[in-house]
């Protein structure tokens, strides 16, 4: 199965509205929801030595005891993972979604993705992990990883789920966000919502080029789309056309145009998923 939702579940606050973003894009879309927690490398058993230098057959006796320990710490690792999966199924159940399957998975969470994204159509995945409340202010370090190595949609979902009906598409004319429009053509999941089309910065004939073709291509695959072109720095302007026109989600590519930015994820993609209290798509 090439065409799966793949949703990463981890426990935190962001899960259930993970599972639930999860599951509207299975109703749009028709596709299977693949339900993946990560045991990270941190949660394997410790192998420290505690022992020191005890001799007479008690460092024997400790190592033993300690062995036992960490084979009973996996174990409630593992039941951990399996009943945030449990808890995560049952939300999509709730929501309708019938073609659901679970993985559990041991080791780095970005080589898990990297060997699974090819079955993927979609990545979903919460903007921060288990210590979201004690970080409200950055990107969870797997998101921003994830990012850099996945070749798949990105699909960060809000702290919660509210119905989606008008999108928001930065454009700045670069591959990742032509890219992102052609995506939004060919994809179900945007039939019968509103698209704008929105560039930052200043009215080129290149950009009014650029701008006119994205609509052309919504417009012929039978989406709403209007463009418009805002004055202004993209960081700042997109956030508040974002909170006063109340756009529902925003899709952007994962890399500015070179000439505008030149980091391995620009910064105004950074400041928008930070930011933002909707979705973000991230396309590369």
């Amino acid at each position: 199965m090439t065409d799966k939702i793949i949703a990463l579940v981890d426990g935190s606050i962001y899960s259930e509205s993970v599972c639930h973003h999860a599951a509207w894009i299975a109703q749009r879309t028709q596709a299977p929801v693949e339900l993946i927690h990560v045991l990270g490398r941190r949660e394997a058993p410790e192998k420290t030595d505690l022992s020191g230098a005890i001799r007479l057959g008690a460092r024997t006796r400790l190592m033993d005891e300690l062995a036992v320990l960490d084979a009973q710490r996996a174990k409630l690792v593992s039941h951990r993972g399996r009943a945030i999966l449990e808890d995560a199924r049952a939300i999509l159940d709730q929501n309708g979604v019938t073609e659901i399957t679970t993985r559990l998975r041991h080791g780095d969470i970005v080589e898990a993705i990297g060997e699974i994204e090819g079955e993927a159509r979609v990545i979903v995945i919460g903007k921060r992990g288990e210590a979201a409340d004690f970080a409200k202010g950055h990107l969870g370090s797997n998101l921003e990883q994830i990012v850099r190595a996945a070749h798949r949609p990105i699909f960060v979902a809000s702290r919660a789920f509210k119905p989606i009906g008008n999108v928001l598409v930065a454009y700045d004319g670069g591959a990742s966000a032509k890219k992102a429009v052609d995506h939004i053509a060919r994809s179900p999941l945007f039939a019968g919502l509103a698209i704008t089309v929105v560039t930052v910065g200043s009215e080129t004939p290149e950009i009014k080029k650029g701008l006119a073709d994205a609509k052309a291509l919504l417009q012929a695959a039978g989406i709403d789309a209007q463009t418009r072109i805002v004055a202004g720095q993209p960081e700042t302007e997109l956030g508040k056309l974002v909170e006063e026109e109340g756009f529902g989600m925003v899709v952007m590519g994962a890399y500015g145009h070179s000439r505008i930015r030149s980091l391995v994820i620009g910064s105004t993609t950074t400041e928008m998923v930070r930011s933002c209290r909707v979705p973000v798509i991230l396309m590369r």
